[in-house]
């Protein structure tokens, strides 16, 4: 299989926003890409399409630095939900990667299903309120 060229990648920051951990990100066009480890690396990839949702959070301290992190919400079945920590430019990132996300499940033809609460079921009861 042909490797696409990544099109992203960055370290988890640490302390003073510098790279000095062992955990790396990247994308390319079809996938995201997590490695983490010095003595045991753990490598996993989720497809673009299995993303569902993503959103940014940044502490006081991130803000200061220039760094942020970002959850992913995922259907991929060994990484679920994860999170992009510590990270420079999150919202730059947050947009190229959900614009990428968006093309591949377009590609792929993929669609979620939102599920929506219906509050007329929940009202089925609420037409008797007499007392006995």
């Amino acid at each position: 299989m042909e490797k696409k060229s990544l099109l992203w990648k960055d370290k988890k920051r640490t302390l003073f926003g510098l790279p000095l951990s062992f955990t790396s990100y990247a994308f390319d066009s079809e996938r995201f890409y997590l490695n983490r480890g010095f003595l045991t690396q753990t490598s996993d990839e989720v497809r673009l399409y299995r993303i569902m949702d993503i959103s940014m959070r940044q502490t006081l301290g991130q803000r200061i630095f220039g760094v942020g992190t970002l959850h992913c919400e995922s259907g991929d079945k060994t990484l679920g939900h994860f999170d992009i920590k510590s990270i420079k430019k999150p919202r730059e990132v947050m947009e190229q990667l959900s614009s990428l996300v968006e093309k591949e499940r377009d590609r792929k033809r993929v669609t979620s299903r939102e599920y929506l609460h219906d509050d007329a079921a929940d009202d089925d009861n609420d037409d008797f309120h007499g007392s006995f």
